[in-house]
């Protein structure tokens, strides 16, 4: 595939982008050295600890181990040196695998997944965890650069201080699991924890990068070239989920590609480990009469790391060597430390992801033509070939990078999306917007029908019913970058004018309607998404009795200005004073009300 060019950097100083790619089952980094004038190169880390012998090797395995004192022994590939299990076992230490899944939000469907994640390390949060693999990462980073740069320390010393992170998430995180890997970012001492350093975080979802990753790599340049108005899917099968999002080619004549997304992206918990989750359930069952039964995860390690990766034909029978040649039991088809398995009971194992890639690009517009499939998942001979047979009916044009590209498309994309956003347009995922109360009016049938809730406002005496919702932005919404989105706001604070007020919660609707106007309506889909603060000393008015007596209060009424740039939501509010409108910038503090 021939990559597309991107423009020469046209930055004032040398500045290093550096893409940490945290998979639930492996991990990568790419990065890019900018030069004022010069064409940007993306690179990737090729080489880490433990894997100096794999020539141009881009992964490594989302696992480390931890001792009794809570102390990283081992990392990446280092936890798959020979006798690094019978060590953990003889020092006691904890392994800590799929981690970055007790971050996804626990809504939905992610909630029936709880049951097979492995448990946190004893007394470590998941930001704690995060924190430790990505100061890992950090530390790989660092010596590859260092090594394949002349004067690589120096070059280094001078960038480290102003690199930019971009960190890919899945599709289905939102600003609360954002905000959690910003704590571990600084945890780690990545970046100080300060207005600049929050700057230099920025974030992508997987789908989104593997886009970027596509069009520049060339993936989806000469024959299979996507047309203005035409649109590709792009699958994002990793380990732990995948990741479908849709877009659709610019028609405004530009001599560059751009895009918009035409469907809200799609998370499904269904990635390469749920093969390995299906096959425990099979063998346990299978073997449960056998003296192997105890070896269950001995074995289905070894189906892992061997049986599910050359898997691409149901009528060849298939084996997982788990042990020796005295290893034998003709009852459950065990022989010389091999357990036989028909072809057809591994495909069911493949068959739920299968089924829901394609289900997934089936519900998209008649507009899309073409279907990407990235990610390690997608590796698979076994899965490409499934969803292609099955997606040919309907003419579409499958697509698939070589299996070293497949790794490293998340990372390399999301260097990309730092130099060159070309997602311009992205659709609002639910709708957003704030509750408030009204004063209770008898001629309303939607005020009776609640007159059993309404009660006397002790600040200004009147009868009131709190939960009415009103959007700001509506699902389905399309968003870009500059667009704007405002939400008038009357609140009467009490205490001192100076005081930084918390204004109000921003609350999202994540349910099947198009909208409600009463929290009562649909109580289980709403849900507080952030509180927006802001100083209000600038736009309270005088202060007012309170109706019991009881002290003042102030009414102020300004507007709540929510806005997206790339990923991440932000906010400011804003005001009249003498019919000018002023701005003041909004700190979001996201709510964990999705955490267990």
């Amino acid at each position: 595939m021939t990559p597309q060019s991107l423009p020469p950097y046209g930055g004032a100083k040398r500045k290093l982008v550096l893409a940490l790619d945290v998979g639930t089952t492996y991990s990568g980094i790419s990065y890019c050295i900018l030069d004022p004038g010069q064409v940007p190169e993306v690179k990737g880390v090729t080489k880490f600890p433990a894997q100096e012998h794999i020539s141009g090797a881009s992964k490594i395995p989302t696992v480390m181990y931890y001792d009794k004192d809570g102390v990283v022994r081992a990392a990446g590939a280092e936890t798959l040196k020979d006798g690094m299990q019978d060590q953990a076992e003889d020092q006691g230490w904890t392994k800590s695998e799929w981690f970055k899944l007790h971050i996804q939000p626990k809504t939905g469907a992610s909630k029936s997944i709880k049951a097979n994640v492995p448990p946190l390390p004893p007394n470590k949060t998941v930001v704690q965890v995060l924190s430790d693999f990505l100061k890992y990462l950090y530390k790989c980073a660092r010596s590859f650069i260092e090594e394949t740069n002349i004067n690589g320390e120096v070059l280094w010393r001078s960038l480290e201080d102003t690199t930019e992170y971009v960190i890919s998430h899945p599709n289905g995180w939102e600003g609360y699991q954002q905000s959690q890997i910003k704590e571990a970012v600084f945890l780690a001492n990545l970046v100080p924890d300060t207005t600049s350093g929050h700057k230099r975080i920025h974030f992508i979802t997987e789908g989104e990068a593997s886009l970027h990753f596509c069009i520049k790599g060339g993936l989806m340049s000469g024959a299979s070239c996507v047309k203005a108005g035409e649109g590709v899917v792009v699958v994002d099968a990793g380990g732990g989920t995948i990741d479908i999002s849709s877009y659709q080619v610019s028609e405004d004549g530009g001599k560059t590609q751009t895009f918009k997304e035409i469907s809200i992206p799609t998370c499904h918990f269904l990635g390469s480990v749920f093969v390995s989750v299906n096959a425990r359930v099979f063998l346990k069952k299978f073997l449960k009469d056998s003296l192997f039964s105890a070896d269950i995860d001995h074995i289905v390690d070894r189906f892992d790391k061997a049986t599910k990766l050359r898997f691409s034909d149901q009528t060849d029978v298939q084996y997982i060597k788990f042990g020796g040649i005295r290893d034998h039991d003709p009852s459950c088809q065990i022989r010389n430390g091999q357990l036989r398995l028909a072809g057809t009971d591994v495909a069911q194992f493949f068959k739920p992801s299968i089924q829901c890639i394609v289900k997934a690009v089936n519900v998209q517009q008649s507009t899309v033509k073409h279907v990407v499939l990235v990610g390690g998942f997608s590796a698979s001979d076994w899965v490409y070939e499934k969803v292609r047979e099955a997606l040919k009916s309907r003419g579409l044009s499958v697509l698939r990078p070589d299996q070293y590209h497949v790794n490293k498309a998340v990372s390399n994309g999301a260097v990309y999306f730092y130099l060159e956003n070309l997602v311009k347009i992205r659709i609002a995922r639910f709708n957003y917007g704030y509750m408030y109360s009204q004063i209770y009016n008898p001629w309303l049938e939607s005020h009776r029908s609640r007159e059993h809730k309404a009660y006397i406002d002790p600040v200004d005496g009147e009868k009131t019913l709190d939960g009415r919702f009103s959007a700001i932005i509506s699902k389905g919404t399309q968003v870009s970058k500059t667009t704007e989105f405002r939400g008038d706001v009357v609140r009467r604070i009490s205490g001192s004018k100076h005081a930084l007020a918390v204004l109000t919660s921003i609350w999202v609707y994540r349910g099947p309607a198009r909208e409600h106007e009463w929290m009562d309506e649909d109580t289980e889909n709403f849900s507080p998404l952030c509180r927006i603060e802001a100083d209000l000393s600038r736009v309270t008015g005088p202060p007012t009795p309170k109706a019991n007596g009881n002290g003042f209060y102030y009414a102020v009424q300004f507007e709540h200005i929510l806005s997206f740039s790339a990923t991440e939501l932000q906010a400011q509010i804003a005001w009249k004073e003498n019919g000018v409108e002023k701005r003041s910038p909004a700190k979001i503090v996201f709510d964990p009300n999705d955490a267990d």
